[in-house]
């Protein structure tokens, strides 16, 4: 009866080694899709959009998180902000990092 036992006692221990490595493996693959379907996108998107930030000049039309559609009238350097003209009567000033898109040239007069 005690042979039954032990060889029983034997069978577990072995698989509990190697579900381990197993779990490890998992965990290895889990980090990798990860990186290639959350992380690595996200930082993408991050450095196109500071280089979109960086190469904003006067005159630039633009579109704004909010939905406003204008041109740039003036960059601040010193502390990020810009103004934009949404037309002749009206100045805006936000924070450049509200901005989402530069817009092609004439965007604005087919509006």
């Amino acid at each position: 009866m005690s042979l039954f036992i032990s060889q029983a006692h034997a069978a577990t221990e072995g698989a509990a080694q190697g579900g381990g490595f197993e779990m490890l493996i998992m965990l290895g693959m889990f980090a990798v899709i990860f990186y290639f379907m959350i992380y690595r996108p996200q930082s993408k998107r991050a450095k196109e959009h500071k280089n979109l930030l960086a190469s904003m000049t006067k005159g630039d039309e633009v579109l704004t998180s909010g939905g406003l559609v204008g041109k740039i009238a003036s960059v601040s350097e010193e502390n990020d902000f810009i103004s934009i003209e949404l037309n002749a009567n009206n100045v805006v000033v936000i924070k450049k990092d509200f901005v989402t898109a530069v817009l092609p040239k004439g965007t604005l007069k087919s509006l």
